[in-house]
């Protein structure tokens, strides 16, 4: 029996799709090992385990987990010889029941010593935190500031001191902070244990001091052990600096556990949820939709279709505004309101040609008005990215795309009910902000495989760049042929696309997380869940959408 063409092309999409998650698969294997195996062997040859393993003891068995920047880190500090996943694993999970966020220094990486980028994730941990009023553990080990790159983590706003500011906070506004100290935990970074509201301490191993031994002897003539200085015993029975003393880790983990496990139950934010139904439409179809072109068009209610309950989406304004689609679904029950570029060339109701994940003035107004009706039914929201930008020209510009787009941004940043973000291609220049890019708060923003985030593609971008500079090498009286040309071309290009890779946003925290398709609705039921431990306060602002 002969294939058909539109089988082929599914059966090739599915193939690059299936590739690309391999590949993804395959760098985790390498981010899981953190400092290598080597200094894996020497971490537990001093009774510890390694942070990914103390995760993996503290949560419930077989409960459902996402890591936030297992890529941080990736192709940055080679220098100093890498930090895999900034030297820190932070992980969304369930600990007796009670959903919160784990943030677990490697000491495998550098003795757990804190990069910028270190410091970066462990603010996001803490920004999840506080958005979504999410209890956070602490299973610190960690050798402090990495002195070479200080200047670049210490006294900035956004450096290490935010992070015991934002202690402060989550403890004024009630959320729990439950720190071990597991290892090393000096300097600065002492105050962060001490700081939470419940702190442990493994005899033996763990430590805290504000100067070590070595320190201590050098500044004021003092001879004094490490362990008699800041060790489990001080710390319990002499200072009072740590509640609960451990014999190792697992004592320490247990511990914990039964800590969570006494937490009493807070106001919600009335989220609606009813009991989950997995698409009606195969989920692995996804993998075979999602073009291997980036220029094809294809239907995103397809996509939509495989990742809701029951396969239902109730569209709204379904006949308007077509290269945007806004409708209501369940996600694992969760009620959900979702915003999607379309990428299907359609005609809009002149029958005019709309060219597919570009919005348009009648597509900006069109998700303008759906946001502020979820805002009015505290329905979260759920932008799927696949945008290359605003429609430009005369057409448009005289339609009033700015006005309709600004009232598109305006609506978006003044929502009060939580936004959940996935990029599943492209997510270029202004249609990035648009669609609930990381500048945003996103409560979690995630891509798959195949995004790319960007001010234009590679394509684009190559070629303006290379006619500047082609232009720039002719006033300066230099030949440039064909050859030449595309020789620019080539250079600009491959520099470029490496930049707009998932893995170069994935490594500065531009997205959270990378994710295989099939995780997107687990991914977004989490963060429902999460969201709906906080009641917010603030209303939202009508005015932002005025025609």
């Amino acid at each position: 029996m002969a294939v058909s063409k539109k089988e082929l092309e599914f059966n090739k999409n599915e193939d690059t799709m299936r590739m690309q998650i391999s590949d993804m698969e395959r760098k985790l294997e390498e981010v899981y090992l953190g400092g290598g195996k080597k200094r894996i062997e020497k971490h537990h040859a001093k009774g510890k385990l390694t942070a990914r393993e103390r995760i993996e003891m503290l949560i419930d068995p077989n409960s459902e987990t996402i890591e936030i920047g297992a890529f941080v880190g990736e192709g940055m500090y080679e220098e100093y010889g890498g930090c895999p996943s900034g030297g820190v694993v932070i992980k969304i999970g369930y600990v007796s029941g009670r959903q919160c966020i784990i943030v677990a220094n490697d000491a495998t990486v550098k003795a757990g010593a804190w990069f910028p980028i270190t410091g970066k994730k462990n603010l996001r941990a803490q920004e999840i935190a506080m958005d979504n009023h999410l209890p956070i553990i602490y299973l610190v080990d960690s050798a402090g500031v990495f002195l070479p790159l200080q200047d670049e983590i210490f006294p900035d706003k956004e450096h290490f001191g935010r992070i015991f500011r934002n202690n402060a906070v989550m403890s004024s506004q009630g959320i729990t902070q439950i720190a071990a100290v597991m290892g090393s935990c000096v300097a600065g970074g002492a105050y962060l244990p001490i700081m939470s509201d419940e702190s442990l301490i493994v005899n033996k191993t763990g430590t805290i001091f504000l100067a070590g031994s070595y320190l201590v002897k050098a500044a004021i003539g003092e001879t004094i052990d490490n362990e008699t200085l800041g060790g489990a015993t001080t710390h319990t029975e002499l200072s009072g600096v740590c509640d609960y003393k451990s014999e190792n880790d697992e004592e320490c983990l247990k511990t914990i556990r039964d800590l969570m496990s006494k937490i009493g139950k807070k106001d919600k934010a009335g989220f609606d949820r009813i009991e989950a139904v997995p698409p009606k439409l195969n989920e692995r179809e996804i993998y075979g939709i999602f073009p291997e072109n980036r220029a094809k068009p294809y239907d995103m209610r397809q996509i939509v279709k495989r990742l809701v309950d029951n396969s239902e989406f109730t569209e709204y304004k379904k006949d308007y505004g077509k290269t945007i689609l806004t409708g209501y679904a369940r996600i694992d029950g969760w009620s959900v309101g979702i915003i999607a570029n379309q990428r299907e060339v359609v005609k809009n109701a002149k029958g005019e040609m709309q060219f597919g994940g570009v919005i348009y003035t009648d597509t900006a107004d069109k998700a303008a008005r759906f946001i502020m009706v979820c805002n009015q039914k505290n329905i979260p929201l759920v932008f799927l990215q696949d945008v290359s930008g605003f429609m430009v020209g005369s057409k448009s510009e005289h339609a009033g795309i700015i006005k309709n787009g600004a009232k598109m941004v305006s609506a978006m940043s003044n929502s009060v009910v939580p936004k959940f973000t996935v990029i599943l291609g492209n997510s270029y220049g202004a249609g990035n902000y648009a669609m609930c890019g990381k500048a945003y708060d996103p409560r979690l923003i995630v891509s798959w495989p195949t995004a790319e985030l960007a001010v234009m593609s590679g394509a684009s971008a190559a070629k303006t760049l290379a006619q500047i500079e082609v232009a720039s090498l002719k006033r300066s009286g230099e030949e440039v042929d064909e050859s030449k040309q595309k020789e620019i071309y080539d250079k600009i290009k491959a520099r470029y696309d490496a930049q707009i890779s998932p893995y170069y946003s994935a490594a500065r925290l531009w997205v959270d997380a990378i994710i295989d398709p099939l995780e997107t609705r687990k991914v977004i039921s989490m963060g429902v869940e999460m969201a709906n431990h906080h009641k917010t306060d603030k209303r939202y602002n009508v005015g932002a959408i005025q025609t």
